[in-house]
């Protein structure tokens, strides 16, 4: 989800002191979240896995950044019809809404805490890939709630440990790398929704296991 950057804006911390957030939006009505810097790292650091026959979820956005000419066919799942990218339709934890051993890759940012079977769609995901096939995968680890259109379905945010557990349950411990990003300024600046231009990009870059912002997985099907 591409959003223009704006311009840069010191934050006093007083800010902070604030019952109410910076932006009620994740950040993206100021910028880029910072949530969405973890995220795309991720991805810039696994993209040569984004080829051939991929499926993202939502829309095609990241797959075409990363993936780019790699990817010989390109797939969208979305919840509703009413998505005009969308070529698959349903609940990915549901039997038979992605079709078994199809794809090379699979590119889920920020969907799987939306879905209250998660261990179900874990599983789905391992069934649709190809041997040698890739799920990357991002959730929200400390983070806002949405209160728009996903609010009603916001089920879970994970620790390193469940999203392990979860998927090493599914493709098998050998297959399975879990990292994860944030520290406490990372997570407060993203908790009052302020964007990317607006912080010191330096500051988020150490890991402080206490805070995960953003909780990645690459698991590979065998």
């Amino acid at each position: 989800m591409a959003s223009r950057l704006k311009s840069r804006i010191n934050i006093n911390i007083g800010q902070f002191a604030s019952t109410k957030p910076l932006s009620p939006y994740f950040g993206f009505d100021r910028g880029l979240p910072v949530d969405r810097y973890y995220i795309e790292d991720f991805l810039a650091r696994n993209q040569s896995d984004i080829q051939g026959t991929v499926l993202e979820v939502g829309d095609a956005a990241y797959s075409r950044q990363y993936g780019g000419e790699r990817i010989k066919v390109q797939d969208v799942l979305h919840v509703s019809a009413d998505n005009p990218e969308a070529t698959i339709v349903g609940d990915m934890s549901q039997e038979g809404v992605l079709p078994e051993g199809h794809f090379d890759c699979l590119v889920l940012t920020q969907t799987l805490h939306l879905i209250y079977d998660m261990p179900a769609a874990v599983r789905q995901m391992r069934r649709a890939l190809r041997p040698g096939g890739v799920a990357l995968v991002t959730v929200p680890g400390i983070t806002p709630v949405d209160t728009g259109e996903w609010g009603h379905c916001w089920y879970w945010s994970l620790t390193p440990a469940a999203a392990r557990k979860m998927f090493e349950e599914a493709f098998g411990e050998a297959n399975v790398t879990v990292s994860a990003y944030g520290n406490v300024y990372a997570a407060t600046s993203f908790l009052h929704g302020a964007a990317l231009s607006e912080v010191r990009k330096e500051k988020l870059l150490p890991y402080d296991p206490a805070y995960p912002v953003v909780v990645c997985v690459r698991a590979v099907a065998t």
